[in-house]
């Protein structure tokens, strides 16, 4: 009787093993099949969404400014069948698109701003299109339409398969000084967001769980007394004087903050004329640091420098917040899962006349500890620790779980804000690393859709990360984006 029993049991055991296999081993070919389809039909649609790409790189409009760029993805988005809530914030160029409904509410962010004075031809030398222009710099050019590209063919997706659930893109203007996602998070389009995803233009392939440097900077406004600055100068009062006083004073601090920080500023105004007493001068500092209260305590320390400037010249200064952003929150199940499918995909590769641009490129560069050529090609490891920029993505991440990858879209050893960066958003070679992050961004999204598993994950360690830390921003509750801010 026990033989008879056991070989009931191990026929049961037999069947059940066969069950699993008739059934768990289709669903991952037809995952895999979903999965080399989604990028087949990526593919077929990646010179529509290059040439895209190249008209904003073509606009090349700086933060707040960006009314063609921003018209293009939202007019991209609402043929593709998403609704567009515009004017964010009071944002103009501030939008959210969104299609589906219910949950779960997956977000891809989307920049489209340019930086100042970094106009440049989409070739590896140096040649300015339109002297003092703004350029793509940090690609946010590929950055936009790669997250709409991810957008609409998730949408596609979820349409096809009939799935519950809301896609959104987030239109985020200004990320480059301007906290527009700091704006856009206090108008509540974060706060029902179950996961944020992010990319970011690089010269290697890369997830990470980085972070990156809180950041607070101002423009502080100093205002004397004009006069002949020959005939009658002890009737004037320098509000030039003023600013350099702080300054040097701000120059003198790098000395007594922890080593980790970040202090630079530019003089915006600084007189009219030599020979006249400047009765107006403005200073534009940004001070960094990878946690916010030690930044804090350090800002205090600056308004002192600033604060000695005007009591030493008699002069009177009015100080206005530009912007303030969060270092990054990092979520570790959300940058393992761009990783799988960085992987699944594959680096970049370049075509004979890329690998000519590329050789040409890295002439113009100092190289000694820069990623090889040929990198581009792979998958970095996940990144890990601190990193010296700072994103208003950072604001974001404390709202909802967050994580950000990079994609190589630079030739390898090339720095984001400089004619060479430009000149690689504005090539195919630029294009080539946009259509990797899309194609990235699509099969994770897609994955949060249909494995709610992983959503968990993320919030889980999201809640595990934030424990005991509140988020408040540092810009005044009451002050409206400054939509001028590039204004000179």
């Amino acid at each position: 009787m026990r033989n008879k029993s056991g070989s009931r049991a191990i026929g049961r055991l037999l069947f059940t093993i066969f069950l699993m296999i008739a059934i768990i081993l289709p669903a991952a070919y037809r995952a895999a099949d979903d999965r080399d389809e989604i990028l087949r039909r990526m593919d077929e649609r990646s010179a529509h969404y290059g040439d895209l790409s190249r008209r904003i790189w073509e606009f090349a409009e700086v933060g707040y400014k960006e009314t063609r760029s921003s018209a293009l993805l939202k007019n991209e988005l609402r043929s593709a069948g998403f609704t567009i809530e515009e004017n964010v914030a009071g944002i103009p160029t501030a939008f959210v698109a969104s299609y589906g409904r219910g949950k779960p509410i997956i977000g891809i962010l989307g920049e489209y701003d340019a930086l100042p004075g970094l106009s440049q031809d989409s070739i590896p030398e140096k040649k300015v299109i339109n002297s003092g222009a703004p350029g793509h710099g940090c690609g946010h050019n590929l950055f936009g339409v790669a997250s709409a590209f991810a957008a609409v063919t998730i949408k596609d997706y979820l349409t096809e398969k009939k799935l519950p659930g809301t896609i959104r893109f987030y239109g985020t203007p200004a990320e480059e000084g301007g906290s527009g996602k700091v704006f856009m998070a206090r108008a509540g389009v974060f706060d029902d967001c179950d996961v944020a995803l992010v990319w970011h233009p690089s010269d290697q392939n890369r997830a990470s769980m980085a972070s990156s440097l809180a950041n607070i900077n101002a423009k502080f406004r100093f205002y004397g007394q004009a006069s002949h600055a020959a005939g009658a100068p002890e009737r004037g009062r320098s509000a030039l004087d003023a600013v350099m006083i702080a300054s040097h004073a701000i120059d003198l601090l790098r000395e007594h903050v922890p080593q980790t920080t970040r202090i630079h500023y530019i003089i915006t105004q600084g007189g009219a004329a030599p020979n006249i007493v400047p009765d107006f001068s403005e200073l534009y500092v940004y001070a960094r640091h990878p946690g916010m209260p030690t930044l804090d305590g350090i800002w205090n320390r600056i308004l002192k420098c600033i604060e000695a400037g005007a009591l030493a010249t008699e002069t009177r200064v009015e100080k206005q917040i530009i912007g303030s952003v969060y270092n990054l929150l990092p979520n570790e199940p959300l940058s393992r899962l761009f990783d799988h499918h960085m992987k699944y995909i594959g680096g970049i590769r370049y075509n004979p006349e890329e690998q000519a641009f590329a050789e040409t490129l890295r002439k113009t560069m100092a190289l000694s500890e820069s990623p090889a050529l040929g990198s581009e090609s792979e998958i970095q490891s996940i990144g890990s620790g601190s990193g010296y920029a700072s994103t208003d993505v950072g604001d974001v991440s404390w709202i909802v779980p967050t994580a950000e990858f990079n994609a190589a879209t630079y030739v390898p050893g090339t720095p984001a804000h400089s004619w060479q960066a430009v000149a690689c958003a504005g090539s195919s070679i630029g294009r080539k690393g946009m259509v990797f992050a899309a194609r990235t961004l699509a099969l994770s999204g897609i994955d949060l859709f249909t494995k709610p598993q992983l959503v968990e994950a993320a919030k889980a360690d999201f809640e595990k990360r934030r424990s005991g830390f509140e988020y408040r921003s540092r810009i005044p509750a009451d002050q409206k984006a400054p939509l001028n801010y590039r204004d000179k």
